[in-house]
């Protein structure tokens, strides 16, 4: 297929609709095509370049002044952003593009529109990769032609078109490019795919590329079938947004064959934009933690990722959100360990150390009582607390207390307990200890305990 400006412009309605279009400019050959052709297609003036200056090179600096000079004589704005990049155990290049991507992210505003230039022979190198890692069906459909980014959405325009494409609109267009040297080491995974694997099938199989991508457009149907029946299992199964994360019913889930159990809880982290969990994660799910006593607390954990079970649901959680570490097997709680006080006016809102807050509502009746003159300080469990909640007959440990609540026993060492005058008074959200509710002509909060 040969490519022309033309090309593009049946994407006219969705670059239109975009507040504002940025095009990621490296200064290689793929971005360099893409920025001439956004030139030509909507005026030079109508979008942003946006370049990352990695500093890996020792030729960064002169890449950066070569977008600056290609930029000015096209009349583009650009924007240059200088990153420092640190290998933080998964490689130089992962590691790149996770600060890449995090400069997009908070650049797009709502409805802004970030353009790249992947191609065909991209798309065929991501979904052979991913096939050799063992990718399933969603992973086979390779780089989808669009996504959501920040606020904002990705678009890839140039995925139907080959290099050799893009070498021969460059030529008839004069364009000239920079070569980044580390695109031929081939001690990356993709460099060699791209110069010794895909080569060699090339000479068996010349249509290798096109085939390759039209797996990951059959890959990109399937994946969409399935996330549609995932949808619509996770919609009988009694979804809830709980404290912190998510819960379903696990006897709903348990209903389910093993293959559709697995296809919605990937489907459900993926809804919360969390990592979804690998085939070992799912079968333990289904042989174990479906299959686990009813008061046995098990837990799973990936990527930054839990999995957690209590009264019959089954919860999806932030890794860090349950004190993993301190982790009381036997009672299914999290270790107590001594937190110091914090002062608090009872009225502002106040953001706590586990990632909670407090904060408060008026209430023209009832509520915990507040004054000007009392002491107010918050705390956390110290293992021997007591307290008698309001409209109760008797008084009873916290630990018996939050069993008889449902409270969830990652979130026991994490309430806040307020202390009026040195006096337990309240207890989070939960309950208002005996003697400091408000009766009439009395000034009364309600307390509302969350996380964020």
């Amino acid at each position: 297929m040969s490519l022309q400006v033309s090309c593009l412009s049946r994407y006219f309605p969705t670059f239109n609709n975009a507040e504002h279009l940025y095009v990621a400019y490296s200064g290689g050959l793929d971005s360099h095509v893409l920025l001439h052709i956004m030139a030509s297609l909507v005026g030079p003036k109508s979008f942003t370049a946006i370049h990352i200056n990695h500093q890996l090179s020792i030729n960064a600096d002169n890449w950066q002044q070569h977008c600056k000079d290609c930029c000015s004589k096209l009349g583009v704005p650009l924007i240059v952003e200088t990153i420092k990049v640190e290998n933080k155990g998964f490689g130089l290049e992962q590691a790149a593009r996770e600060i890449r991507y995090d400069i997009f992210r908070k650049l797009l505003d709502k409805t802004d529109l970030l353009l790249l230039a992947h191609h065909a022979d991209d798309q065929a190198e991501t979904v052979l990769y991913r096939l050799l890692r063992g990718a399933g069906t969603k992973g086979l459909s390779g780089m989808p032609i669009s996504r959501p980014l920040g606020l904002g959405g990705l678009f890839r325009p140039l995925l139907a078109f080959s290099r050799a494409d893009l070498e021969s609109y460059a030529s008839i267009h004069g364009l000239e490019w920079i070569e980044d040297e580390s695109n031929k080491d081939v001690s990356f995974d993709r460099n060699f795919l791209r110069h010794k694997v895909l080569p060699i099938i090339s000479e068996r199989w010349p249509d290798c590329l096109s085939k390759l991508n039209h797996t990951a457009n059959l890959c990109a149907d399937s994946g969409h079938l399935t996330e549609v029946l995932a949808a619509q299992d996770l919609t009988g199964m009694s979804e809830k947004s709980e404290r912190i994360g998510w819960s379903i019913s696990i006897d709903d889930l348990a209903c389910l064959e093993e293959s559709r159990q697995a296809n919605v809880l990937r489907y459900w982290a993926s809804a919360h934009r969390l990592p979804s969990p690998r085939h070992s994660v799912l079968r333990v799910v289904s042989n174990e933690m479906l299959l686990a006593r009813p008061d046995a607390r098990p837990l799973i954990v990936w990527a930054g990722v839990q999995l957690r079970r209590f009264k019959k649901r089954l919860y999806l959680l932030p890794a860090d959100s349950s004190d993993s570490n301190h982790y009381v097997a036997d009672t299914g709680e999290s270790a107590i360990t001594m937190q110091p006080s914090i002062k608090w006016d009872g009225i502002n809102q106040i953001m706590l150390p586990n990632k909670g807050s407090i904060s408060t509502k008026l209430l023209s009746t009832g509520g915990l009582r507040i004054s000007k003159q009392c002491d107010i300080e918050i705390r956390f469990r110290a293992g021997s607390e007591r307290c008698k909640p309001f409209g109760r007959s008797g008084s009873n440990t916290l630990k018996k207390l939050f069993q008889e609540y449902a409270l969830e026993p990652w979130l026991r060492s994490k309430v806040p307990l307020i202390y009026i005058d040195g006096k337990l008074a309240a207890v989070g959200d939960l309950w208002i200890c005996d003697g400091f509710f408000a009766s009439a002509n009395e000034l009364g909060v309600e307390l509302q305990w969350r996380f964020f």
